[in-house]
């Protein structure tokens, strides 16, 4: 058996892998969408893995991160469907090289094509914003959604609305357009920069804008036919955000609806209304609830997809316009408090300090009796004597002397 390794060289928009065999030149090729290496904190990227081939090998697919031929780490926000391999609510960590490897096996011959890397920077910078509403990534078929590209600065109209069909490749159509009608929607009545779409299976995907400002972010929106789905936001949320997850029924009303994350059942309480919605409210949604979430009706008999919730760390976490992070609101709180509690910290220790020092001054004068030996030695000023002291003196020690001899004879 025969195995022929391929060397890649990079070319076109795309990253290219040229073979010469004995019969023609097989091309490999990784695409990303939206278009570009750049990708946004918290949107959605699709990565393509393509052979250009006349014949009609059956290609399986491997996808790489890192490092080509590296074990994998399973990461629930990475799924890989043979030649895609798609990312939900992008993050720091996803910023890498990726690869794929292409392997065809035939009676004699064993194919083994492996892309160059395909390297992904996530940038850190707030995109313009896509509009979508309702914010939902799962929307039943015949129900109306509506896509807003952002408001241009220079031109209302100078965004072009793009998207990437699930489960097709690349067409011409599908992404040169500033019109709704080639991607099966219609302009807003409202907004001339909006396009209002029913969904059917035509109108699953990517979408994103783009413009001579840049590109939006991406959102992935899902089409489901089935009789359950379930509703969370399309977009980021914030710490301390109020979520509410919807599980709509596509008949009936149904009283027991049991909502999971990553698998686990939650025990939490729900509240059904009347228009087959049973919802789930998060209070003060921390990142500890960022998840992959379904819900399930009574017995299991009917199961949602699943929906990544991406909650992002603070409110006011931005950037600066050079890349660095900026000050957050969070950060300047933590900031404030700490000042607080070291300056009332000084201020009791020094009320401690005075209110010691004053009571030891207190007690030296009251409590203790001062001792002569503990007064300082003070020289008593010099006076004059006149003559009669001197006088007085001298006879005083004159009688001193007498008296001495008569008590003590002999000295």
């Amino acid at each position: 058996m025969n195995i022929i390794l391929i060397s890649s060289l990079l070319g076109g928009a795309a990253f290219v892998l040229q073979v010469a065999t004995s019969k023609e030149v097989l091309k490999v090729s990784v695409s990303v969408w939206p278009l570009g290496s750049n990708i946004y904190l918290g949107e959605c990227v699709l990565l393509q893995c393509a052979v250009e081939s006349n014949s009609s090998f059956v290609w399986r697919y491997r996808w790489f991160m890192h490092k080509p031929h590296s074990a994998q780490t399973p990461n629930p926000r990475h799924l890989v469907s043979g030649d895609s391999y798609s990312i939900t609510a992008v993050t720091r960590e996803d910023a890498s090289s990726y690869w794929c490897q292409a392997e065809s096996r035939g009676s004699n011959t064993t194919t083994v094509l492996l892309s160059q890397p395909a390297k992904l920077n996530v940038s850190e910078l707030p995109p313009p914003s896509l509009t979508l509403t309702p914010s939902t990534q799962q929307i039943f078929r015949g129900e109306r959604f509506t896509v807003q590209c952002p408001v241009s600065q220079t031109n209302s109209s100078g965004w072009m609305l793009k998207r990437f069909p699930e489960g097709h490749r690349a067409r011409t159509g599908d992404f040169n357009t500033d019109r709704c009608s080639p991607l099966g929607g219609a302009v807003s009545a409202d907004k001339s920069d909006a396009c209002v779409f029913t969904a059917d299976s035509g109108t699953s995907g990517l979408y994103w804008c783009e413009g001579a400002e840049g590109r939006s972010n991406a959102v992935n929106i899902t089409v489901s036919y089935g009789s359950i789905i379930l509703k969370s936001p399309a977009f980021p949320v914030s710490e301390g955000d109020k979520v509410v997850l919807y599980c709509q029924h596509w008949t009936g009303i149904h009283s027991k609806t049991t909502f999971f994350r990553n698998g686990a059942e939650i025990v939490t309480n729900s509240s059904v209304s009347s228009d087959r919605v049973t919802k789930m409210t998060i209070e003060n949604v921390t990142k500890a609830d960022e998840g992959f979430y379904k819900c399930v009706s009574k017995g299991r008999k009917m199961e949602s997809p699943e929906s990544w919730l991406s909650v992002r760390r603070d409110r006011g976490n931005s950037t600066s316009t050079d890349g660095t992070a900026a000050s957050t609101e969070g950060s300047w709180k933590w900031i404030i408090v700490s000042c607080g509690i070291v300056l009332l910290f000084l201020t009791l220790l020094a009320v401690w300090l005075v209110c010691r020092y004053r009571y030891q001054m207190l007690c030296t004068r009251s409590c203790w009796p001062v001792s002569k030996e503990d007064l300082p030695a003070m020289e008593l000023p010099a006076t004059k004597q006149d003559v009669t002291e001197v006088q007085w003196d001298l006879s005083w020690m004159e009688m001193s002397n007498l008296l001495d001899r008569q008590l003590y004879p002999g000295t």
